[in-house]
């Protein structure tokens, strides 16, 4: 069974077609339901990421430390994302194969996956001497640059998912 296969099988299934629409069971309002958790989600994702950024790059909370204003919101993040990915894999399987081609969901993708990096390469790298400069500003060159980079890769992960509702 190749992948393309494998998508049309998921897509097949009771669950996919009752969150489509195309199973009276579900509803008309279901996938709409479902798809309103979801930008509800990444959006506080992307708040609460973009909030950790501007402290890193000074524009606000320039007051709190970076490690505190983490700690307080990072929480919140998680679970929004973990929200996210449960009601973006609900939708996903309702139309897998015609997601799975589509230029913009591989970009959102591609988007997020940077992003991860991103995030990894900061926490593992400058934020490891946080206690250095936690409450300095401006904040390190390395924690400036991850700021921006994250702000640009959610801001396209928003974009290329606006996008594949267009596209689809």
């Amino acid at each position: 069974m190749n992948i393309m296969d494998f998508l049309q099988v998921l897509s097949d299934s009771k669950l996919a077609r009752i969150i489509g629409g195309d199973d009276p069971s579900g509803g008309a309002y279901l996938f709409p339901a479902i798809e309103t958790v979801h930008v509800l989600a990444l959006a506080t994702v992307f708040g609460s990421i973009f909030m950790v950024d501007l402290r890193l790059l000074g524009v606000n909370a320039r007051r709190t430390s970076v490690s505190k204003l983490s700690s307080e919101i990072l929480p919140w993040t998680w679970a929004a994302f973990f929200l996210a990915a449960l009601s973006g894999s609900l939708m996903f399987i309702s139309r897998a194969p015609t997601y799975w081609a589509n230029p913009q969901f591989e970009a959102k993708f591609a988007a997020m996956f940077l992003a991860g990096v991103n995030m990894a390469v900061f926490h593992f790298g400058v934020f490891r001497r946080v206690g250095e400069w936690d409450l300095s500003l401006p904040t390190p060159l390395a924690a400036r640059a991850a700021a921006a980079l994250s702000l640009g890769l959610w801001i396209a992960v928003i974009f290329m998912g606006r996008w594949i509702g267009f596209t689809t």
